[in-house]
């Protein structure tokens, strides 16, 4: 059963409009999909963090707008970074009964074996494009990498699904792949081990890998 979030239709759309609506505590947002006309609603800010904590970030929302019920998913969110609060959402319409496709998020779980050997772990995805009936996205994938040693890496094709959903990558797309510790090759090679370079050569090691 749908957890229930109640919304008013906007019929006031300009921007006093909105900034009162924000000081009153609510969010505007806007339902849309294949089968519903897009319509400008609010919610609730205190009720929408309620409910995205009671059904996760990808769970199918019973949204009441004015009497009209509709299955929804969060498709997207705006926030103000400075504050740090939704200013506005998005609401998929869905059918729990037909597939749509959604990015979720791939999250590493445990401490890899060959980090632990000094290796440089590398997360090259964050989330993924699956397609699945709303009833079975996952909150997040999760991929365990404890026994993941130098050298070694986690593809796509390495992540179970259940049945419950499809990933939409190649499976030889690299999910996470521990480094060989530069500092070690370094030493290895000889090279730059002059006085004056202590600092250059430790900073390298523990430079973070860069996100994109």
């Amino acid at each position: 059963m749908s957890t229930v979030l109640q919304a008013k239709e906007r019929t006031e759309l300009r921007h006093s409009a909105l900034k009162q609506l924000r000081n009153n505590g609510n969010i505007p947002a806007v339902v849309y999909g294949s089968k519903v006309e897009s319509k400008p609603v609010s919610v609730s800010s205190a009720d929408l963090t309620k409910t995205i904590r009671a059904v996760g970030r990808n769970g199918v929302i019973s949204l009441d707008v004015d009497g009209f019920k509709h299955d929804v998913i969060l498709s997207d969110y705006q926030q103000d970074s400075i504050k740090n609060e939704i200013i506005h959402v998005d609401f998929l319409a869905v059918d729990k009964s037909s597939k749509i496709t959604v990015e979720v998020r791939l999250a590493l779980v445990g401490d890899a074996i060959g980090v632990k050997d000094g290796g440089v772990l590398q997360q090259p995805i964050h989330q993924l494009s699956i397609t699945a009936t709303p009833d079975n996205i996952p909150q997040q994938i999760e991929v365990d990498i404890t026994n993941l040693q130098v050298g070694e890496t986690v593809l796509v094709g390495n992540i179970p699904s259940g049945g419950g959903f499809t990933i939409n990558h190649e499976d030889d797309e690299v999910v996470a792949s521990i480094l060989p510790p530069k500092a070690e090759e370094e030493i290895n090679s000889g090279e730059q081990q002059q006085e004056g370079h202590p600092d250059h050569e430790e900073g390298r090691e523990t430079t973070p890998v860069t996100e994109e």
